[in-house]
């Protein structure tokens, strides 16, 4: 190859052209942390203005404002909106990650409650949905054939072969749908499939939707993965419904997923079937990805129709054996989706577990055999002592048509449901504040979990206390 002197003049003054670029991008980025120091500080001022006064972390209104400012900023420039939206969505998750420090929410007052037991202090749990009945008699006997069949083993990510075979021909029985065992992933709990399918079918910057009040864990999934929330705000008002108008208002170019959760926690509610296929159309048309969490779907107690039931290739049902079967502390659950969406879940479950223990997918396994009909009863009756109860005190509400709460709104002035709900673990019950579901700081969750003489000690309890705050 011939070298000559001009290519090698121009090849330096390439170089230092890019050296002066670089230079000026890596000036530019410092500034840009500079900055990020001065509105982080600025933020936690606002956060403890907002803790002061009992304001929310999370301002819809105003976040819809800046990110207007922001697109109207970039058609002025000639820039790439979604860019700069993404870029908005970190730092406004980042405002949220700040101002959310020390938030309480039911898993803070259940573990506040745990170590107050430790203390020898008695307390009435009817703060988390953990049924206090027994799995089903199968379940003994299967802990004790786990070691003589070998169930010991390193196993496949997406769970046994012969479990997940169970699971399809469970799931399709139940719902009525075709499914194979290509379409499940075996998880520990239903939350690890949340976070799975948030984690790796979303990326930093993209949005998705939760309908709120709803279970924390999706908006904290999403903040820990980099994935904007935005709000859906329901009222009991309009008996916790949200509108399709509400929905398509926040769909934007950035908007991923869509997470719905019923019959839900903490309402109780079953959205119309109209309504429901109305979202699940919109989902359909913005091409968005479908979580939903039906690990209460075993007590609905009207007309309910699973996602599965659409056959949409872009949706993710997550179940558990933690409400079903009363098996909370087995950490066993399942996702159910296309074959391509349980590849990539698989992936990172791979990478984070190895698999789900085998000796507790083949107990879950066997419980598919047990009848669990009487725990449906036994939840539904509880929830009506619950209710009447409630009615009595004067505690507005609606009638929930499914899982095992009772989300009520105290109508006292000034009432605050975190400091209520700490008071009352004095007293010697744990109920869960409706801050930790949204912007329902006067609302608490009760849960149903308990037999029914001991949720009317626990309502005694809370009937006396709103007594002694009026």
């Amino acid at each position: 190859m011939l070298f000559y002197p001009e290519q090698s003049s121009l090849y330096y003054s390439d170089m230092s052209d890019i050296d002066q670029l670089r230079n000026r991008m890596d000036e530019i980025t410092i500034e840009m942390i500079k900055m990020l120091k001065i509105r982080t500080g600025i933020s936690k001022e606002i956060g403890e203005i907002k803790k002061n006064i009992g304001k929310g972390v999370t301002d819809e209104t105003r976040e819809d404002n800046l990110r207007t400012k922001v697109i109207t900023l970039c058609n002025e420039l000639n820039f790439d909106e979604s860019i700069a939206t993404k870029f908005l969505n970190f730092l406004l998750n980042e405002s949220i990650k700040v101002q959310s420090d020390n938030k309480q929410t039911h898993l803070s007052i259940f573990f506040k409650a745990k170590s107050m037991e430790r203390e020898g202090k008695k307390i009435i749990h009817m703060e988390v949905g953990e049924p206090d009945f027994l799995p089903p008699q199968i379940v003994r006997k299967a802990l004790e054939e786990v070691f003589d069949k070998g169930f010991l083993k390193y196993g496949q990510a997406k769970g046994l072969p012969s479990f997940r075979d169970a699971l399809a021909k469970y799931s399709s029985k139940k719902f009525s749908v075709n499914v194979s065992q290509d379409n499940i992933i075996v998880s520990p709990g239903a939350r690890f499939s949340i976070f799975t399918a948030i984690t790796t079918l979303l990326n930093p910057g993209d949005e998705l939707i939760v309908i709120e009040p709803a279970w924390p864990a999706y908006k904290d999934c999403a903040l820990n993965a980099g994935v904007k929330v935005r709000t859906i705000t329901t009222t009991l008002e309009g008996k916790w419904e949200p509108t399709v108008e509400q929905i398509e208002k926040v769909i934007n170019k950035n908007t991923k997923m869509i997470v719905l959760n019923y019959p839900n926690n903490p309402t109780g509610k079953i959205l119309p079937e109209k309504l429901q296929d109305e979202i699940v159309e919109m989902a359909i048309k913005n091409n968005l990805y479908i979580l939903s969490d039906e690990i209460y779907s075993h007590y609905a107690f009207k007309k309910w129709k699973s996602i599965l039931c659409y056959n949409y290739d872009k949706s993710i049902v997550t179940q558990s054996f933690s409400k079903s079967h009363a098996m909370t502390g087995f950490r066993i659950g399942y996702a159910i989706a296309s074959p391509k969406i349980i590849e990539v879940l698989s992936k990172l479950e791979a990478l984070c577990l190895t698999n789900v223990s085998e000796p507790i997918q083949y107990i879950a396994m066997k419980a598919l055999e047990a009848d669990i009909s009487n725990n449906t009863n036994t939840v539904q009756t509880r929830l009506k002592v619950l209710t009447e109860k409630a009615k009595e005190m004067n505690l507005d509400f609606v009638v929930p048509d499914g899982a095992m709460y009772l989300f009520a709104r105290v109508n006292q002035e000034g009432f605050n449901g975190v400091q209520f709900a700490n008071n009352l673990l004095e007293k010697g019950l744990a109920v869960a504040p409706g801050e930790g579901f949204g912007e329902y700081k006067n609302f608490i969750r009760i849960s149903a979990c308990q037999n029914e003489k001991t949720l009317m000690e626990g309502m005694n309890i809370l009937d006396n206390m709103m007594r002694h705050k009026q």
